[in-house]
């Protein structure tokens, strides 16, 4: 137990009837070590650190406290996300199938967000919001760095989402601002911020966002509400308040491989799994409402020019096998975005894949596409060499070699370049260049 950040004493008298006989126990599990968490990329083999599975995570092991992958090439090519175990069993819980339309409600970092893309393999529509503007920038980023073409950014208040997006989701994912109570072993500090109120506080506020969700799921929908804290006030207390305020909805069962069966709401405690505390509950919303009316998929939405057009269609047809070809401009890029709800007066800040812009007569590829999409023109780098490409260096080339490519490490893509004179001209972004 970390001596310098003391438990509150209001905290453990208020866990005490959850626990029972199980509470020295519980305590004592903040005597060990806290666990760490990486999921790969679908498709790519785990990373070298990587302990067991993970048993509740499609590509998710334990990791050892002290291994750098945060601080590797792979890491920045997209290879794998670095998340707390138990934080896995939320979007596993909601597990939407290939197609389906989802929404992410309060995102930020992009943990969930990125977990829910692997399911959905590329198929249908994510999008992920994130209220707190900063956030959201963290969150685009990922999103971009774990190569997601079907996802689009979004910064708003859930209120301000439910009356234009209204029945139009298929699967919603609530992992709500909590107290936190759950991480306070991973995060000792943590616990001088807990105060008696602070349960109180953020269950009006999780209730809030919970209601508006509700209003953009479709007949038939399913919702999961999370949250990284302990107490029934959080936890079964809203989802109970909900259910009384939403008749429409019912908890639905569910179980999670090494979590085992639960009726719709599940606790993960750190003394009985390898994991911190989190809430999980599962519900559906009866399928007897009315249907939303349909609404264009683009609405308004700026298109390129047939110039414009063209000239993004050489470049991915010489580059890529069957890439999607640009339907929008955003922020001055052409992009391939996936059917969306209404769009008007919605602060976006990542529309699908960005493929890139025109500059001059000539095609300049962005950045997420070498993420997101296998190009036909790889050229391999050594350690060194990707680690200098990834500071913003110029790679030493043959003379013969021209034009744009994608500078590839272990088989991971890490951005583009461009050659000519015996060297490649570094395009990594240079706001990520270390």
């Amino acid at each position: 137990m970390n001596k310098a950040f003391p438990f509150p004493q209001g905290w453990i008298e208020q866990l005490s009837p959850l626990l029972g006989e199980a509470l020295p126990d519980f305590l004592h599990s903040y005597e060990l070590p806290f666990a760490r968490g990486i999921r790969m990329r679908p498709g790519l083999s785990p990373h070298e650190e990587a302990e067991e599975p993970i048993p509740w995570a499609d590509n998710g092991y334990y990791l050892p406290l002290d291994s750098l992958a945060g601080s590797q090439i792979a890491h920045e090519a997209g290879a794998y996300y670095l998340q707390e175990p138990s934080a896995m069993a939320a979007a596993a819980a909601l597990h939407p199938l290939p197609g389906d339309k989802v929404l992410d409600l309060c995102a930020a970092p992009g943990g969930k967000s990125t977990q829910l893309a692997a399911f959905m393999q590329g198929q249908g529509t994510l999008i992920c919001n994130e209220p707190v503007p900063g956030r959201a920038q963290i969150l685009s980023r990922n999103i971009e760095r774990m190569g997601i073409a079907n996802a689009l950014v979004v910064n708003h208040l859930p209120q301000e989402l439910s009356p234009r997006w209204a029945g139009w989701f298929d699967k919603i994912l609530v992992d709500a601002p909590c107290s936190g109570e759950g991480m306070f072993r991973k995060h000792p500090e943590a616990r001088q911020e807990w105060h008696s109120a602070s349960p109180e506080g953020c269950a009006q506020r999780q209730s809030l966002i919970l209601a508006h969700a509700a209003k953009m799921l479709r007949p038939g929908g399913r919702m999961a509400y999370s949250t990284c804290t302990f107490n029934a006030l959080e936890n079964e207390g809203v989802v109970q308040g909900f259910l009384q305020e939403h008749p429409e909805f019912s908890l639905l069962p569910f179980g999670l491989n090494g979590l085992g069966e639960c009726s719709g709401m599940m606790r993960i405690w750190p003394h009985r799994v390898r994991g911190e505390g989190h809430f999980v509950a599962l519900l559906q919303k009866a399928n007897d409402g009315p249907s939303p009316k349909e609404k264009a998929a683009r609405p308004g939405m700026p298109v390129p020019g047939k110039g414009e057009a063209a000239l993004a269609a050489d470049f991915l047809r010489e580059h890529f096998e069957n890439a999607p070809l640009p339907n929008a401009l955003f922020a001055g890029k052409l992009a391939w975005t996936p059917e969306h709800p209404g769009l008007e007066g919605i602060r976006v800040l990542r529309m699908g894949l960005h493929l890139g812009e025109i500059k001059g007569k000539i095609f300049a590829p962005d950045h997420a596409l070498a993420l997101a999409l296998t190009c036909k023109k790889r050229y391999p780098l050594e350690e060194n060499e990707a680690r200098a490409y990834q500071e913003g260096q110029v790679i030493p080339c043959s003379d013969g070699l021209r034009g744009w490519m994608t500078p590839v490490y272990q088989g991971l893509q890490l951005g583009w370049g461009k050659a000519s004179g015996g060297q490649i001209k570094n395009h990594y972004p240079k706001g990520l260049r270390k």
